[in-house]
């Protein structure tokens, strides 16, 4: 379920959910339907791992992936095209999230007002500090019966991460 806040630069959340299933159709799954929009509560993320982008314009939009570690390792075994009893270490990991991250950071970039260099992509087993940016917008999926989150954070002008290009 998608929730947008009022005085914030404001995102289409179906536009959001669109970009992220379309992303898992084309590049994950070969076909629609397997990443679903959740309803109600979220189940907790188990081994939360994190990652970001920064769209830099006018303001800077934190573009985050969360997903729980076996999720994330499901995830990278399926964007390598990986067995699925394949082990899974941090670098492979690390690209395949960055991936993920990086090619729907790159599509929300297009919806943001003024949006332009898209940082690096960064990888964590902690969430960012957001500085106490404000959320604009948390949308959260089932994904092979797993939860994954995506949220937008409206930051600071001087804040970002690293790898601004």
């Amino acid at each position: 379920m998608s929730a947008v806040a009022g005085s914030l630069p404001t995102v289409d959340g179906e536009a959001i959910e669109a970009i992220a299933q379309d992303f898992f159709a084309t590049m994950v799954d070969g076909e629609h339907g397997v990443l679903v929009p959740g309803y109600g509560e979220m189940a907790p993320l188990v081994d939360a791992r994190f990652t970001w982008v920064d769209v830099h314009g006018e303001t800077v939009t934190r573009v985050l992936v969360a997903v729980g570690r076996s999720t994330g390792d499901m995830l990278t075994r399926a964007l390598l095209a990986l067995p699925d009893d394949a082990p899974i270490g941090d670098a492979d990991f690390a690209d395949a999230a960055g991936e993920v991250v990086n090619v729907i950071g790159g599509n929300i970039k297009s919806l943001v007002h003024g949006g332009g260099a898209l940082s690096l992509p960064q990888v964590a087993d902690a969430a960012p500090d957001c500085g106490g940016a404000p959320l604009i917008s948390e949308t959260w999926f089932t994904w092979r019966g797993a939860p994954l989150t995506l949220t937008l954070w409206n930051l600071p002008e001087h804040a970002g991460s690293a790898g601004r290009p």
